[in-house]
């Protein structure tokens, strides 16, 4: 679990947000930290959906407007070419290296699966939400 690595301290964090003390928890790093692995779930004895608390915090925390600039970039280049890495010529040199197809069989190979890729976006909301701060 992180928060053996981490500031992440799930018998704090989900109390506080469970009982409406939420500022902190939606504000803070370590809501980030939680890699959604459910360890900590699979392993409390009260049986509390742990992971999926986190989940529900990280999108509220989303939704006020706390949202991390790394996600932000991750969920932009998605958007823009349905990766969340931009692939660049050394990634192009490094597969041909391994001897792998030079473009991964993504939505890099197939344009006219980037198009159904907007379309979700677009019809889950995500592309909106992403939009409302500040990206294309």
């Amino acid at each position: 679990p992180a928060g053996r690595y981490t500031r992440l301290r799930t018998r704090v964090v989900i109390p506080n947000f469970s009982l409406g003390r939420k500022e902190n928890v939606l504000e803070g790093d370590y809501l980030w930290a939680c890699t959604t692995c459910y360890s900590c779930q699979e392993r409390c004895p009260r049986n509390v959906m742990i992971t999926d608390i986190i989940r529900v915090a990280r999108n509220i925390s989303f939704e006020e407007g706390h949202a991390r600039k790394a996600h932000l970039y991750v969920s932009r280049n998605f958007l823009e070419i349905g990766h969340s890495i931009k692939f660049t010529e050394e990634h192009r040199k490094l597969r041909e290296s391994v001897e792998v197809q030079p473009v991964p069989p993504t939505v890099l190979s197939y344009p006219e699966a980037m198009k159904e890729v907007s379309k979700l976006t677009e019809l889950s909301g995500f592309k909106q939400k992403i939009e409302a701060y500040g990206g294309k």
